[in-house]
């Protein structure tokens, strides 16, 4: 009869999930470094959150990526790239290599200082007046220069 000693308890883990590399900082700063805001969802302003499910194969590479409930407008699509761009450290439970559904969620949410689409380019108009000297009677000579400047996300 074996006795119930806490010291003697080994650990049992059944299931050993896959892990991004580098843990979830690094799994939350890849998120952030790579999605880049779709253009049609800036321009319907857009906001909401895509849930995805996908499976980590037993190398760590993501397969069958599936949107479970998206918000449209170019957002699930650019979630599904970005999760398709991932690589985990493979699962692997008491020595048997598996596969291993997972879920997550994208927010996405509208940057603060964004302009309006359709003002994409901006135009300053600046005019000078100078004289070379302060008591001549001659007419000051006027200049005026014109800047545009085209804003583009590329």
């Amino acid at each position: 009869m074996k006795q119930n000693d806490p010291k003697n308890q080994k650990k049992k883990t059944f299931l050993r999930i896959p892990t991004f590399q580098g843990g979830k900082d690094a799994y939350q700063q890849f998120i952030k470094d790579n999605v880049v805001y779709p253009g049609q969802a800036l321009s319907n302003k857009v906001e909401g959150t895509v849930y995805l499910m996908y499976t980590v194969n037993n190398i760590g590479e993501i397969v069958d990526v599936e949107v479970t409930k998206g918000i449209g407008f170019g957002c699930d699509e650019e979630a599904m790239r970005v999760i398709r761009l991932m690589k985990y450290e493979p699962a692997r439970n008491r020595g048997v290599k598996m596969k291993v559904e997972m879920k997550t969620k994208f927010n996405f949410k509208l940057p603060e200082n964004i302009l309006p689409v359709n003002q994409s380019e901006i135009q300053v108009n600046y005019s000078s007046t100078t004289s070379e000297k302060q008591n001549s009677q001659e007419p000051k000579s006027q200049a005026v220069y014109n800047y545009t400047i085209n804003l583009s996300s590329e």
